[in-house]
């Protein structure tokens, strides 16, 4: 794997970051208005959390503390595949929007979860 000076260079935090700004334009497109300060706010915090939380764990300099980010990136991440469904089933967004959105869930989570596996091995010394 390459070394990365930057965290916006990370490809976890790239796809991560595309995501966001996906579930963002869609819900401020499809959301109503008396959602604003529910379900939307609720999905754009925790969007901009994956990729912070990735920015932030980058910041650390110590393999277990970005671990720990990175897992707490996933679970954002995961939080707003839920909020997605959310709005599917409130009748926010088609079927088709949800089923591109969570593709796009699966290849950030398989980009942390890889990132993941990275630091663990580097911490112990088996990369």
């Amino acid at each position: 794997m390459a070394t990365y000076n930057h965290f916006y260079d990370l490809p976890a935090y790239k796809i991560c970051r595309a995501f966001r700004k996906k579930v963002s334009a869609l819900a401020k497109k499809h959301f109503p208005k008396h959602e604003n300060f529910h379900l939307t706010a609720q999905i754009l915090d925790s969007s901009r959390s994956v990729t912070a939380n990735i920015a932030e764990g980058f910041g650390r300099f110590h393999y277990q503390e970005n671990i720990q980010f990175c897992r707490q990136a996933r679970g954002s991440l995961t939080e707003t595949m839920e909020h997605m469904i959310t709005a599917y089933d409130e009748k926010f967004i088609e079927k088709e929007i949800l089923t591109e959105v969570n593709k796009d869930y699966k290849e950030c989570l398989k980009q942390i979860n890889g990132y993941i596996k990275y630091l663990k091995d580097t911490k112990s010394g088996n990369n």
